[in-house]
């Protein structure tokens, strides 16, 4: 991504409960490692110079399974309440140099450094509001969204705040073909098994 990684920051939420699966989910281990390090992991190897990740549910545990990643943590005080509150606080932390920023989730375990990368290719050749991966006929993050876009995110709350964004301007987002595989996030044990 040549150019421009600095201006675009890349946020990792990490902070739910984990209710379904019974346990945290983003401590479990695939391919050897926990699945919130994987997608930081997955996040430096595309380039952003700056990674956001969001804690709240057992925050020190999790914090611990990155140590040595270079990322800068946000803490999201309330813990149980709706993702919104996590896009919030990661969003707040974004450095004004920053022209966007690309959300993920640390629970899409199949999200790959390509994909990252190519979401940053795209808005570097288009003047799109946002940027958003597509899976079939889904728009799924991970999400790109610029500047202009920062207040309508921290104005919209509950559960899919950033989906209803992404929504509202459909007509105007550049979306990018991903895998369908891709789409998969873990939820359950009976899903985790099957990985």
């Amino acid at each position: 991504m040549p150019g421009n990684t600095a201006r675009v920051a890349a946020i990792v939420l990490a902070a739910g409960a984990s209710r379904r699966m019974g346990t945290n989910k983003l401590l479990l281990p695939l391919d050897g490692e926990p699945l919130v390090r994987r997608a930081c992991q997955r996040a430096l190897a595309a380039g952003f110079d700056l990674l956001i990740v969001v804690l709240g549910h057992e925050a020190a545990r999790v914090q611990a399974a990155l140590a040595g990643l270079d990322c800068r943590f946000a803490f999201n005080a309330d813990i149980g309440g709706p993702m919104s509150s996590s896009l919030h606080t990661g969003l707040e932390c974004v450095p004004h140099a920053a022209d966007a920023a690309v959300v993920m989730l640390a629970d899409m375990v199949n999200v790959t450094e390509q994909m990252l990368r190519a979401l940053v290719t795209a808005a570097e050749s288009s003047a799109a509001p946002l940027i958003t991966s597509r899976y079939g006929s889904t728009l799924a993050p991970p999400v790109l969204f610029r500047r202009v876009l920062f207040p309508e995110l921290l104005a919209t709350a509950g559960e899919g705040c950033g989906q209803a964004v992404v929504e509202r301007h459909r007509a105007q987002a550049l979306a990018v073909d991903a895998p369908l595989a891709a789409l998969l996030d873990v939820d359950t044990p009976e899903e985790f098994a099957n990985l």
